[in-house]
């Protein structure tokens, strides 16, 4: 694997170093890399490595342990890796093995996996506080008892076990949750990628196709563009299975009156993008489906609106909530006062989903949504979607006819600035007249 840049060492370190500044005081922190995966016989899912791990250090490779110790005016960083093994990599590919933890990831120390459980004991023992993912990975916690169990049984003879366990959410996880301009600009490439990816999807998508051609169209945009894998599973939903949130068969064929729903999103360099779009398979929308097309867009636009410093996770969703219910009555789907409506969570029927998550590394990405038991106000540097829908199921008998079986979301990925939000995907159509524009000229030109 290649070795990060001097640019990207500094910044791993300088990540370090602000997690340092949140730990408290003889404190160690454990972290795991994602255990492989075997798909069958000798075949391994593909492998990624796990985000805080990736946060810290930048190294790739499974079996990796990262131990970050701050003990009086000590700060610390050790691997724990495979060793370099040339069978090995002749048939899995190569390792940075002990020596280069330390010469390229710029490790205080490194260890071979066989000396784990040594490497454990030292950072942990006589350490107040552990922080550590307890729950995360079954195998990973029943070491880590071991090693507790080891220290508790030494009792005066040794080095103590920590007294308090922390989990990585109330230091590392709210590093995370701030994006630092290398991070905004990484996610500004994935939005880029994945924008294009859904734009060629419009420009492609006819009648007949398979969902599952069209999601060879978006993943091999990704591809091409230099997107290493997906960000999640990609959602190519056509007609009706657009009113199932987590759509993943892919593999009905696309009607000529169908709406396409694609939610789809590229990582680049370990941050992914979160785009959905919602488009007419045949160029244009029926009246019905603009309908509902122009209503969850107003409701975004507003959400969008919200997206600034001091404004909370919850007010952004209320927005959506507001709108869709004003315009759900106006439509026939609801009935009935707005403000009642709201209160008793009628709008669920046909939006029972939040209108917004975090996103960075992961697309449900880490950090509290909630502070004291309220809800978290928006600070620059957050990324979060922004993603209002309206699903009406085909067998609704309450619904207006010409609106069953349809499914309508719009999603979009938003920094929160100092001042005016920053759309993130916002080169990727979403006007409804621009969207059939796009899907007309190509049309004319294949």
């Amino acid at each position: 694997m290649p070795a990060p840049s001097a640019a990207m060492t500094e910044v791993y370190a300088a990540r370090r170093a602000a997690l340092f500044e949140r730990l408290p005081e003889s404190c160690a922190v454990v972290l795991a890399s994602v255990p492989e995966a075997r798909r069958n016989n000798d075949v391994s899912h593909e492998y990624r490595q796990h985000s805080d791990v990736h946060y810290l250090t930048g190294f790739t490779e499974p079996e990796t342990l990262v131990l970050l110790v701050k003990d009086g005016e000590t700060r610390r960083f050790e691997l724990v890796v495979r060793p370099r093994d040339p069978e090995r990599e002749t048939w899995d590919g190569r390792r940075a093995g002990v020596e280069g933890a330390t010469r390229d990831y710029k490790a205080d120390a490194a260890h071979a996996t066989a000396d784990r459980r040594k490497a454990l004991v030292e950072a942990i023992g006589n350490k107040r506080v552990l922080v550590f993912a307890l729950g995360e990975d079954e195998a990973m916690d029943r070491e880590i008892i071991g090693v507790l169990n080891d220290l508790r049984a030494r009792g005066r003879r040794g080095p103590t076990p920590p007294a308090e366990l922390h989990h990585p959410a109330a230091t590392l996880h709210e590093l995370r949750l701030f994006k630092r301009p290398e991070e905004a600009e990484a996610m500004q490439r994935a939005a880029d990628v994945s924008a294009e990816a859904h734009a060629r999807a419009m420009k492609a998508v006819r009648p007949g196709m398979t969902e599952r051609q069209l999601q060879g169209v978006i993943e091999g945009t990704f591809r091409t563009l230099g997107s290493e894998r997906n960000g999640y599973q990609s959602i190519v939903a056509s007609g009706a299975n657009a009113t199932i949130l987590h759509y993943h068969e892919n593999d009905a064929v696309i009607g000529e009156q169908d709406l396409v729903l694609i939610d789809a999103g590229a990582e680049v360099d370990y941050y992914t993008a979160d785009i959905t779009r919602t488009f007419p398979a045949s160029g244009r929308f029926t009246p019905a489906q603009r309908e509902l097309y122009d209503l969850v867009l107003k409701a975004q636009l507003a959400s969008i609106e919200q997206c600034r410093p001091g404004v909370t996770h919850e007010q952004v969703h209320d927005a959506s909530v507001r709108v869709l219910t004003e315009g759900m009555v106006r439509l026939g789907l609801l009935s009935g006062d707005v403000d009642a409506l709201v209160k008793d969570g009628k709008f669920k029927r046909y939006y029972m989903h939040g209108t917004a998550h975090w996103l960075g590394m992961d697309v449900h990405d880490v950090g509290a949504y909630r502070v004291a038991g309220e809800s978290r106000p928006l600070e620059p540097g957050f990324v979060l979607t922004v993603e209002p829908g309206l699903y009406v199921a085909e067998d609704d008998q309450e619904a207006p006819e010409r609106f069953r079986g349809l499914g309508v979301r719009i999603e979009d990925d938003v920094l929160v600035t100092e001042g005016a939000p920053r759309v993130l995907t916002a080169a990727c159509p979403k006007d409804p007249e621009e969207i059939e524009a796009l899907m007309a000229q190509a049309r004319q030109e294949s």
